[in-house]
């Protein structure tokens, strides 16, 4: 039951009804309920006029024919204002007209024009920039909707000091160096979809050089398949301009998102034709987005495909090994696993790359609870590259050649399974390459030869070989493999066995000897990419619930472990006494009595030990994850930001690596090359667009010595014939060691 209201009414007011009134003062017109104002609107603003009146109709308060008569309006002109409001809502009364006028010139791009004009560009350069026609920006202006700002004809480049002032002085406003209010105001109402790349004149920018990897970068696929994997983002940042911030910072080596906040924002942000890089927070934010469902994964999948396309006979030997991430976190117990490189079972998260004979990574696979190298490789790793490998030999071809693998597989001794190497030759005409776990006795010295090994990276070295066939594995799992020994200066053979048959011998010996190149890859990645560190804390559940230890079978273990090692000392002290009963008469009664007590704990012992084995045999080894104790299950780190940002570090690793393959060449010291490529991306640069002439200017300063610079201006040489253009711009990068003339 509606509730009766006083007819209350404000002094000096019109009626529209017994309880709703207007009030007209000035130029304004203010509405009261009662005596209580509730809207107020100005006499010319007939949007709200009829919004308003509308909104009073729709809820009640009034009738469509006490608006009419109060405002003496027609009927039709309040009803189709309350169909709009019905329609359309409270928006639908400020929404602008749809006109012929400004087809071309929307606000979005009357922002960016105006902007542009304010920082002094000419007519034609916004025109030229905005990819619009001169007429309609000369129109734009003479009708009065942009103002042309003052043009000296020639844009003096600004200092660091200049740009230091400009972004402190805006962070007054919306924050520190935001020198694009226009362009972010816009961004946020959703009229501008992402901020256009923009570069200005600069001097000494930090980082500078790191301009110099973006052609690398983009011949190794990092703008590839962006559109196809991800959705563009909301906001003021872009996909590709967050990924290119993501591989600069690794080539800066700034390992984190949090070590962001230690550099200038502004300084980075020129690099990427923006005022500033997002912050921390925007940053995880940009990534949470980017992240979402399988994006990161399908990107890596195909960056891994066109890797192997490009070089197909590297793809043709694959090297396999597993990588321990430990986590130090509380959040959750996963797992422990043995850490060579610490000596310690600790706990953490094993991935599994694939990189080529030099090191360079085609994919990882993550397992958080780790079934072993060898079951990774036959249900995920191989069935991938059965897809993916490109060359591969045609069934015909594989008839005709019974010797002929499809490709080969090089791991370490953990996958010396005669059983695996048989299934990956008579399934797949898989080849498998790794070290004899049980090499037998050694070879006489004399079988062994000096010969010279072509590595995969271009060195010669000279090892004493010798080689034979070999029979491993018995019953079912026999098999004939071929193996090749390594004889040491100190007389050690190093035994490998492989089923690479159609290969010589010192062809193999390279291809084992070159695992080195995936160890370094390992220490280099841990060192300076931080491939080991969180990209966020989050963690979750198993979608395919995985097999992991049963912790009741790890317990019998681990105590048959310890009863077999008390039962070995004691039979070695029972042992001693049998075998040395020389004693004095008076040491007798004391070797009986030490004698039966040790065989009475042997006997002990010897029960508790058959006790734990009929437990053992009666435990499952295995259980499903979701069949764990409550306490026992564990979860995984949140894998989809990790996968992300370690497909980026690896283009940024593919790209260090092609850059330092080029100044190697005029490097004495060929060790000095990585360290080069790190030195230039870190070292300042002088950045000066040409819009004229589609150009974008880098110019590097010199390095800390002669030498380094020849090796730089080699590098620039190749960089300058790639003719890349910066991602969203029609800008040519064109890169010169050291400064621009003078005005």
């Amino acid at each position: 039951m509606r509730q009766a209201l006083l007819p209350l009414l404000a002094e000096g007011s019109k009626v529209i009804n017994g309880v709703v009134s207007v009030v007209r003062a000035g130029v304004y017109w203010t509405y009261f309920v009662g005596v209580q104002p509730v809207f107020r609107h100005e006499q010319s603003d007939r949007g709200s006029f009829r919004m308003f009146t509308a909104q009073l109709v729709c809820q009640g308060a009034c009738r469509q024919m006490d608006i009419v008569r109060a405002f003496g309006v027609s009927p039709i002109s309040v009803k189709r204002a309350v169909k709009r409001y019905r329609q359309e809502g409270v928006a639908g009364f400020y929404r602008s007209r749809k006109g012929r006028g400004g087809g071309v010139l929307k606000a979005a791009v009357l922002g960016q024009a105006q902007e542009l004009l304010d920082r002094g560009r000419s007519r034609s350069e916004v025109a030229a920039e905005l990819e619009i026609k001169p007429d309609t920006l000369r129109k734009a202006i003479n009708q009065g909707r942009l103002r042309e700002g003052k043009w000296a004809g020639t844009r003096k480049a600004s200092d660091q000091s200049e740009r230091s002032r400009e972004d402190a002085a805006a962070g007054g406003e919306m924050g520190t160096a935001c020198t694009r209010p226009g362009e972010r105001m816009l961004c946020a109402l959703g009229m501008l979809e992402g901020a256009p790349t923009r570069f200005e004149a600069c001097r000494d920018v930090s980082f500078g050089g790191v301009l110099c990897a973006l052609p690398a970068l983009a011949l190794n696929g990092l703008f590839r398949h962006l559109e196809s994997c991800f959705q563009e983002l909301r906001g003021y940042y872009r996909v590709v301009q967050v990924i290119t911030l993501l591989a600069d910072m690794a080539l800066c080596r700034i390992k984190t998102a949090e070590q962001l906040q230690y550099h200038p924002p502004g300084e980075l942000g020129k690099l990427r034709g923006l005022d500033r890089v997002p912050e921390v927070r925007t940053l995880r934010l940009k990534l949470k987005e980017m992240s979402r469902g399988k994006a990161p994964e399908k990107w890596a999948g195909l960056l891994s495909r066109d890797w192997m396309e490009q070089d197909p006979e590297s793809a043709g030997v694959l090297y396999v090994d597993g990588h321990v991430r430990v986590y130090h976190g509380s959040r959750t117990e996963l797992p422990r696993r043995y850490v060579s490189r610490d000596r310690l079972c600790l706990r953490g998260t094993t991935d599994y790359w694939v990189n080529d004979a030099l090191g360079r990574p085609f994919f990882v696979v993550e397992k958080p609870a780790d079934p072993g190298l060898l079951a990774v490789l036959e249900k995920e790793i191989v069935p991938r590259l059965l897809g993916e490998v490109p060359g591969q030999p045609s069934r015909r071809e594989l008839e005709e050649n019974p010797e002929r693998p499809r490709f080969l597989l090089v791991f370490d001794r953990q996958g010396c399974s005669p059983g695996f190497f048989k299934r990956m030759w008579r399934d797949h005409r898989i080849a498998c390459l790794t070290y004899h776990k049980y090499p037998g006795d050694p070879w006489p010295a004399e079988q062994f030869q000096e010969t010279a090994l072509a590595m995969p990276g271009g060195e010669t070295v000279t090892l004493k070989l010798a080689e034979r066939g070999t029979r491993i594995g018995s019953g079912k799992d026999c098999l004939w493999v071929r193996e090749v020994r390594k004889l040491s200066k100190g007389g050690h053979q190093t035994s490998l066995i492989t089923t690479a048959y159609e290969d010589p011998g010192q062809r193999i010996a390279a291809w084992m000897f070159s695992r080195r190149a995936q160890e370094n890859f390992f220490r280099y990645m841990m060192q300076d990419f931080a491939i080991d560190l969180l990209a966020e804390y989050r963690t979750e559940g198993f979608h395919d619930p995985p097999q992991v230890v049963n912790p009741a079978w790890r317990e019998l273990e681990r105590e048959h472990r310890s009863l077999n090692s008390r039962l070995t000392t004691v039979r070695a002290r029972y042992a001693n006494l049998t075998l040395h009963p020389e004693l004095k008469p008076e040491d007798v009664e004391d070797w009986k009595k030490a004698q039966a007590e040790s065989v009475e704990e042997i006997e002990q012992l010897e029960h508790a030990l058959d006790q734990v084995k009929s437990k053992k045999k009666g435990t499952s080894r295995h259980l499903r994850w979701d069949e764990l104790p409550e306490s026992e299950r564990f979860q995984q780190l949140a894998p989809s930001r990790k996968r992300l940002m370690d497909t980026v570090k690896l283009v940024a690793y593919r790209a260090e690596t092609a850059m330092a393959a080029i100044v190697r060449e005029e490097l004495a010291r060929e060790d000095d090359a990585r360290a080069l490529i790190r030195d230039l991306c870190r070292s300042p640069a002088d950045i000066m667009p040409d819009p004229d002439s589609g150009l974008l200017r880098v110019y590097v300063h010199h390095m800390s010595n002669p030498r380094f610079n020849r090796a730089i201006e080699h590098l620039i040489g190749t960089l300058n014939g790639a003719e890349i253009t910066y991602p969203g711009t029609r800008l040519q990068l064109v890169y010169a060691l050291g400064h621009p003339p003078e005005n």
